[in-house]
């Protein structure tokens, strides 16, 4: 339960910064039989997927080392049905934005990865 609390968080705060940096959001947690999309924004012309990874800042691991192949295989799969879904046509990108959360409750970092993987 708490994980998924502090999962929620992040991709609160992931939302913000891709706002407050420009992004306009057109979908949030989109899902489908593929997976699931945590954000999905315009940052211009692109059409960005953003996947939020969230940990403790105290965490041994990288919030960016869980987005394997696999993962990253579901991602491209995902936004394929929400692109054709959504009838859109736009270059595509696929971002991660690592949040690292504090103890103490609102304290938290962004690390936003841009173009994190190709779709190839």
């Amino acid at each position: 339960m708490i994980k998924n609390k502090t999962g929620a968080m992040g991709e609160v705060y992931a939302a913000r910064y891709l706002r407050d940096n420009g992004y306009n959001i057109v979908s949030a947690n989109y899902r489908c039989r593929f997976g699931e999309a945590d954000l999905i924004a315009f940052c211009g012309k692109t059409l960005c997927f953003v996947e939020v990874k969230t940990r403790q800042r105290d965490s041994y691991h990288r919030p960016f080392e869980a987005v394997d192949e696999i993962k990253q295989q579901r991602l491209v799969m995902t936004a394929k049905s929400f692109i054709a879904m959504a009838k859109i046509e736009a270059p595509v990108r696929f971002d991660v934005c690592e949040v690292m959360m504090d103890e103490e409750p609102g304290g938290y970092e962004i690390n936003y990865i841009e173009n994190a993987f190709d779709a190839g």
